[in-house]
């Protein structure tokens, strides 16, 4: 790949394959899934610090909102990010092209490593806005909000994120479209607009979009998405599908760890582990109000802490409490004193 920082993340390996002798083969690129109230400025620094992917995407943000005066000054916050997070793409959305370029613009001078486009949400409202998986339905604009970002942002590497299908699998139709106007990256999340996350995601039309795109000589890379549940798995789903890359989400919820290579935690004791992730949850909350208070509701962090606090003695009763908190003093204090039961 020669557009961007992508081509610098390409890392040769002595692969395992069914060949008489090891081949050179790129280590696939793992890259952090951009997630509405999840992925936000507060937790990717928690990653960056314990467990740091190969590139991190913001939330996803409306480039509509980002034209409008108000609106950019309310949105601004869903773009901040500090340089440990580096390389950072910004996510946006928008039916209008012409809304994409004014906020491609802004990305750049943001200071953004690159820029990607959501054709995937299947949330309504964004559909709505002629955004998200509802531009699967109309390739011409699609392509026509892929050339406004190009243009927007010409020193950025533009990429594009989607599903298989808005109804069924198109790829065949679909993907080739995009491909022409020449994205740095397509991200398949491998199920279709339809379909939710509500069925298993099926990596064999990740292969099928590696095919089209060998086939039509794109310089594009296809990565994947789709229930990766660690790092172990996701290089073996891109290994089995040909993805250059595999982007990881949900597993992500309660270990921030999850893109490190450590050891360090399988090889400490269990209260070791509940007292260290406790601990990081508790660091999180506090990064959260420090950087949100006012500005977003501290019941954002709740969901977080259902997949912190699960699979340890005491738990179920430590979720409960946790629910009940309404800021980072309370939790403090709940923390605090399941801490001495250890």
């Amino acid at each position: 790949m020669e557009s961007g920082f992508w081509s610098k993340l390409n890392k040769p390996t002595r692969g395992e394959r069914d060949f008489p002798e090891p081949v050179e083969r790129v280590e696939p690129i793992m890259v952090l899934a951009p997630m509405a109230d999840v992925t936000d400025a507060a937790f990717r620094r928690i990653i960056a610090k314990y467990g740091k992917p190969d590139v991190m995407w913001t939330e996803f943000v409306s480039a509509d909102g980002l034209c409008h005066p108000k609106g950019r000054e309310k949105l601004l916050i869903d773009l901040s990010y500090t340089e440990g997070e580096r390389p950072i793409v910004a996510q946006l959305f928008t039916g209008h092209p012409e809304k994409m370029y004014e906020a491609a613009k802004l990305v750049q001078e943001l200071g953004f490593d690159g820029l990607d486009i959501n054709m995937g949400c299947p949330d309504r409202k964004v559909e709505k806005q002629c955004a998200g998986a509802a531009l699967m339905k109309n390739s011409e604009l699609a392509r026509a909000v892929i050339r406004a970002a190009k243009e927007g942002a010409p020193n950025l590497p533009v990429s594009v994120k989607t599903r298989i299908g808005y109804n069924k699998n198109e790829l065949d139709k679909w993907l080739p479209e995009l491909l022409v106007e020449k994205p740095a990256v397509v991200t398949i999340h491998c199920r279709t607009r339809k379909e939710m996350s509500d069925v298993p995601a099926r990596w064999e039309h990740v292969a099928e979009a590696v095919a089209i795109r060998d086939r039509l000589g794109s310089k594009t890379l296809i990565f994947g998405n789709g229930d990766a549940l660690n790092l172990e798995d996701a290089r073996a789903k891109a290994l089995a599908s040909g993805a250059d890359g595999v982007m990881l989400g949900r597993a992500i919820f309660g270990t921030p760890e999850l893109f490190s290579n450590s050891r360090e935690l399988e090889n400490s004791s269990e209260e070791e582990r509940v007292r260290r992730k406790l601990c990081v949850m508790l660091e999180h909350t506090k990064l959260f109000e420090e950087l949100f208070k006012g500005v977003k509701n501290f019941a954002v962090m709740k969901k977080h802490y259902k997949a912190y606090v699960q699979g340890f003695d005491g738990a179920k009763e430590l979720r409960v409490k946790l629910m009940e908190a309404e800021n980072t003093a309370e939790v403090q204090v709940i923390i605090g004193q399941f801490l001495k039961t250890l």
